[in-house]
C-alpha cells in the first residue's frame, strides 16, 4: 500500500505537537536544574516547544534562560515581563515558606492565561504548564499524553515546612481537603485523619485518580483550552491562588480533573533541597554521551555556570556562587535586507548570542520587523535612522559602536547582515569567550559565489587573510578609527594593539552569492569611489567577470 504525501501529513501521523511553558522567576541555582531536566524528557513522537515568561529579579537567570534557549534552538521562546525588575514586588523565599502577595498571584495567573492562549492560538495539541522549581521525571511527557485526560498532573510531593510530612500538590475538595467526603456528609476529626491517610497511601500507588484540584505540573489538552478555561480570578469565590480558580473553572466546563502518579517530579521547595534534586536528577538521566546532543550542550553550560559550592565540605547551600558566562552581544548594521540572507543569518547565531544591537540605516522593508522576529525572546536593542549614513560609512560605524558598547556587552560579535559563520562555531564560541589571554579573534572570510562555492582569484582572496570580527569590550581603551568615509573598517583601528589569537572557524560571506547583488555592488562603488580612491579599483571592475574561478564549500 503506499502514502501519499497528504497521507503523511494528516494528523494521525504527525508528530504530537506539545508547548512546555512557564513564567520563570527563579534562583539561578534551581533554574539550573529545572531547565536540564527538560531537556531530558523522553519526546520520541512527540515535537516539543518551549515559551518561557521571564520575569525575573536576577540577571543571572535571565542569562541562564538565554543559554538554555542557545543550546535547544528555535524550539525556545522567551518572553520578557512586561514590569521591569527593578519595579518588580519582591517574592520572598525562605527555608520556612513562600511569600505571595494577592497582586503576585494574579500576575502570574495573567502569565499563564497568555500561555494558554498563545497554545491554542498556535493549535498545539498539548500545553504543558510546569512550575520553575519542579525536576521531572524523564517519562513524565509520555505518560501524561498517555493519560489521554483534557486535563492531567504529574504528581510531586512538598515538605511545606522543613519538619512536616510530604503532601502532595493535588486535592479532593475545597481549598486543599486531602480527604474524600460526600456532599453533606459529617466526618468526625478521627474519620477525617483516617480518610486522609487512604488518600495519601493510594497516591502513593502508581496509577491514575480523579482528584478535585491540582497545579503546578499540569497537561491541558486541546479541547480543554478550546473550552476557555483559564486562571482568572472567579469574582464570587474567595479562595485563594489561582490554581484553585482555574480548578473550579475547569470543573464547571465539565472537564474532569486527574493526577498521575507513575513518574513523580522533585519539587525544590528550598535551598536545602538542591542537593536531594541534583540526585534526582542523576538517578534518571541518562550518560552524558547517551543524551540528544542538545542535552549534551546544556549539560556543558550547566557545568560552566559552577554551580557547586567551591568548598563542598564546609559551605551551605545559600552560600552557592554562580560564574557567569560572559555575555556576547552581535552587532550588526542593516538596510532593505528582508529578500536577502537576513532571516537565515540571524535564525544560526540566535543559538549563541544573549543580546542584539541593530542599526536600521533607514530601510524602506520589513527588515527591522524580520529582526525581532527571528529574535524572539532575545534582548534587541534596535535603532532606526530616519536616513541612511552609509554613503559616509564611518559616520554608520561609529554610531554602530557607540550604541553597542552602551549594552555594556562582555564581547562584540561585529557581523554584517549577510556573514555566517561554519556550523562548528555554534559548540565552539564559548569556549573562546573565556580565555583570559586573549581579546581579539581574527577569521577567515571567504566570499562565496553562489550556495556552495567561493570565488579564489588574483582579485579574490579575502580567506587569505585574518580579520577581526570578535572583540573583548575594555571600556579603559582609548578606541581610535580610521576617519575615511568608504572602508573605514567595522571596528577601530587600533585594536591590534589588543592580545589577538586567530581561529581556524571559518565565516561565510554570501553579500557576493548572486549576480544581481553583485550589479547592485558594483554600481555603488563606482558611483561612491570610482577612482578606487578607498578600495581597490581593478577588484571594482572585477566583480562582473564572466567565469570567475570557484572553489567548492565544505563544511
Amino acid at each position: 500500500m503506499t502514502t501519499s504525501k497528504n497521507d503523511e501529513q494528516s494528523p494521525a501521523n504527525r508528530p504530537i505537537r506539545l508547548l512546555i511553558a512557564s513564567p520563570v522567576r527563579q534562583s539561578p541555582a534551581i533554574l539550573a536544574l529545572f531547565l536540564h531536566g527538560l531537556l531530558l524528557l523522553h519526546a520520541d513522537g512527540i515535537e516539543v516547544a518551549y515559551r518561557f515568561i521571564d520575569d525575573n529579579d536576577d540577571d543571572r537567570s535571565s542569562r541562564l534562560l538565554q543559554q538554555f534557549a542557545h543550546a535547544v534552538g528555535p524550539a525556545a521562546a522567551i518572553l520578557q515581563s512586561s514590569a521591569p525588575a527593578e519595579a518588580a514586588e519582591s517574592y520572598v523565599r525562605t527555608e520556612h515558606t513562600h511569600q505571595w502577595s494577592e497582586s503576585l498571584i494574579w500576575k502570574v495567573a495573567s502569565f499563564k492565561n497568555s500561555l494558554i492562549s498563545h497554545a491554542r492560538d498556535a493549535q498545539y495539541d498539548y500545553l504543558l504548564l510546569v512550575d520553575s522549581d519542579l525536576v521531572l521525571h524523564p517519562d513524565t511527557l509520555h505518560r501524561l499524553v498517555a493519560a489521554d485526560r483534557p486535563i492531567v498532573s504529574e504528581i510531586f510531593w512538598t515538605r511545606w515546612q522543613p519538619e512536616a510530612a510530604a503532601q502532595p500538590q493535588v486535592w479532593m475538595r475545597d481549598e486543599y481537603a486531602q480527604w474524600e467526603q460526600q456532599r453533606g456528609e459529617k466526618l468526625t476529626e478521627e474519620e477525617q485523619a483516617q480518610r486522609y491517610a487512604a488518600f495519601i497511601n493510594k497516591l502513593r500507588r502508581p496509577g491514575l485518580y480523579e482528584v478535585g484540584g491540582l497545579g503546578a505540573l499540569t497537561l491541558i489538552n486541546q479541547a480543554a483550552m478550546a473550552g476557555n478555561v483559564h486562571f482568572g480570578p472567579i469574582s464570587n469565590l474567595s479562595f485563594w491562588g489561582e490554581d484553585r480558580h482555574f480548578c473550579v473553572r475547569a470543573a464547571a466546563l465539565g472537564f474532569p480533573l486527574f493526577v498521575d502518579t507513575h513518574c513523580p517530579a522533585f519539587h525544590i521547595y528550598r535551598q536545602t533541597d538542591q542537593e536531594s534534586a541534583e540526585a534526582f536528577l542523576h538517578e534518571h538521566a541518562a550518560p552524558i554521551d547517551q543524551l540528544p546532543p542538545k542535552a549534551q550542550a546544556f549539560a556543558a553550560i550547566a557545568a560552566d555556570w559552577s554551580l557547586r559550592p567551591s568548598n563542598p565540605s564546609t559551605a551551605s547551600p545559600s552560600s552557592i556562587v554562580l560564574q557567569e558566562l560572559p555575555k556576547l552581544t552581535l552587532s550588526m548594521t542593516v538596510r532593505n535586507e528582508s529578500k536577502r540572507y537576513l532571516r537565515q543569518v540571524l535564525a544560526s547565531h540566535r543559538r549563541y548570542i544573549d543580546e542584539a544591537v541593530i542599526i536600521d540605516d533607514a530601510s524602506e522593508d520589513d527588515t527591522a520587523a524580520i529582526c525581532l522576529q527571528e529574535l524572539e525572546g532575545i534582548p534587541v536593542r534596535l535603532i532606526r535612522n530616519a536616513r541612511s549614513k552609509f554613503g559616509n560609512e564611518i559616520e554608520l560605524r561609529k554610531q554602530q559602536w557607540t550604541e553597542t558598547a552602551a549594552a555594556s556587552p562582555d564581547w562584540i560579535l561585529c557581523l554584517d547582515a549577510d556573514e555566517q559563520f561554519e556550523e562548528r562555531f555554534v559548540s565552539e564560541v564559548r569556549s573562546l569567550l573565556t580565555r583570559q589571554d586573549t581579546d581579539m579573534y581574527c577569521f577567515r572570510l571567504y566570499d562565496l559565489w553562489d550556495a556552495s562555492h567561493y570565488r579564489e582569484d588574483f582579485y579574490w582572496r579575502a580567506h587569505e587573510t585574518y580579520r577581526p570580527f570578535l572583540l573583548r569590550y575594555r571600556p579603559d581603551f582609548a578606541y581610535e578609527w580610521q576617519e575615511t568615509p568608504q572602508h573605514c573598517g567595522r571596528l577601530p583601528m587600533n585594536i591590534f594593539q589588543l592580545p589577538h589569537q586567530i581561529s581556524q572557524l571559518r565565516l561565510k560571506h554570501y553579500g557576493w552569492s548572486n549576480a544581481q547583488d553583485r550589479r547592485v555592488k558594483y554600481e555603488r562603488y563606482m558611483r561612491l569611489d570610482p577612482d578606487g580612491q578607498y578600495g581597490w579599483k581593478e577588484q571594482y571592475e572585477s566583480i562582473l567577470d564572466a567565469q570567475p574561478r570557484l572553489i567548492r564549500w565544505e563544511e
